[in-house]
């Protein structure tokens, strides 16, 4: 429903005013000036002047960061966040980005504001949590704001729906687009904010402009359902099938569909089974239906009864009732598999079970041959 980052901050990588000259800059570094040593840190990361050297960048961002050099700071917390010229340390990283942090860095106080609601190098804590990125979300970090209207739109304690929209505004406005995503989605359903389409399509399409999978798939369903934008079929097949080319199941299960039911383009089966099974492949039920449907009547495909059934069982796993009638059929009748009444009569109960009106007709027909079945079976 709404995104949020999962991933620490980027490290900062800011040129120095000092000379490219390796020599002169060594020594400065020698003689303990923290910002020779930071960027002395970046041209060993780089191999600017000198042999990349990982390890040789972490001494000095260390050496400049016990100075109080503060972008050091977070640089160091960013190599012990992700073990980049020295081991892993989450606790490590804690302590320096909250060095950083301490001294008003806005990307570092984010980078803290993530440790606390992820655990990292610290007991999880929302509230620290919501502090820190409320710091570096004032001083204008887009993902701190991001991330800040995420937990206001999904915590258990400390929802308010007002201030996600507000932060997710403020994000957005400076062209994050999962933050443009998640206002569209907010004026969509009319959360935290009165419900507007127009607003709606207007930010799903900022977001996807932008590439965002999700919001290319909300933006087709806004063009061909006319919501906040002028019904444009054409417009809604062009961005379902960006999002789909991105891998969103969603979008690639309704090209199938539009495909094999004609909508918006000529039918062709062959198209629609491809974009089924994408869609299966990542695990969406109703595609596994209709690519098992396919492969039953060869529809697309080669008439297949073994694969129908290995579609239909993982949609009927998934609690999909009619897949789960379909299933029975199987049994039922034999396709893919052999004969058994038995496991007919279970699947066809399950879909009953879960709302299929068809399996009680089928469940009678069952019962009604196994019971001619024994009459002849008794005759002399």
């Amino acid at each position: 429903m709404n995104d949020a980052s999962d991933n620490h901050g980027d490290q900062e990588n800011t040129l120095s005013t000092y000379s490219v000259d390796i020599e002169t800059l060594q020594q400065a570094a020698l003689a303990g000036d923290p910002q020779a040593l930071f960027q002395l840190a970046i041209n060993y990361e780089q191999g600017r002047g000198v042999a990349e050297n990982h390890q040789e960048a972490f001494y000095c961002y260390h050496q400049a960061a016990e100075l109080g050099h503060v972008t050091a700071q977070l640089n160091l917390g960013w190599a012990y966040s992700n073990g980049i010229g020295v081991p892993q340390d989450n606790d490590k990283a804690f302590y320096w980005y909250q060095k950083a942090a301490r001294q008003g860095h806005p990307t570092a106080q984010f980078d803290l504001g993530f440790c606390y609601i992820n655990g990292l190098g610290v007991e999880k804590d929302e509230h620290q949590a919501i502090s820190w990125y409320t710091k570096a979300a004032e001083q204008g970090h887009a993902v701190a704001q991001l991330n800040l209207g995420w937990i206001y739109a999904n915590s258990s304690t400390q929802q308010n729906w007002e201030q996600a929209v507000y932060w997710y505004r403020q994000a957005a406005e400076q062209g994050d687009p999962r933050a443009q995503y998640n206002l569209a989605w907010c004026y969509g359903n009319g959360s935290g904010t009165p419900k507007n389409p127009e607003k709606a399509a207007y930010w799903y399409e900022e977001a996807a402009q932008q590439n965002h999978a999700t919001a290319q798939y909300n933006l087709g369903w806004c063009y061909e359902n006319g919501f906040g934008v002028q019904p444009n079929l054409d417009k809604a097949l062009v961005w379902y099938h960006k999002s789909a080319l991105q891998g969103q199941i969603t979008a690639q299960y309704t090209l199938g569909w539009c495909y094999g039911n004609g909508r918006g383009v000529e039918v062709d089966m062959n198209k629609a089974v491809y974009w089924y099974t994408k869609a299966a492949e990542q695990g969406h039920n109703t595609a596994q239906l209709n690519l098992g449907w396919c492969h039953l009547n060869g529809k697309g495909t080669p008439v297949n009864h073994a694969e129908a059934l290995k579609w239909y069982l993982k949609a009927a796993e998934q609690g999909n009732a009619t897949a789960m009638f379909n299933v029975g059929n199987c049994y039922a009748h034999g396709y893919g598999i052999e004969e058994n009444d038995e496991e007919a009569e279970a699947w066809y109960r399950k879909a009953i079970a879960n709302g299929n009106k068809k399996a009680a007709s089928a469940l009678r027909h069952l019962h009604s041959k196994q019971e001619k079945n024994q009459e002849s079976g008794s005759q002399a």
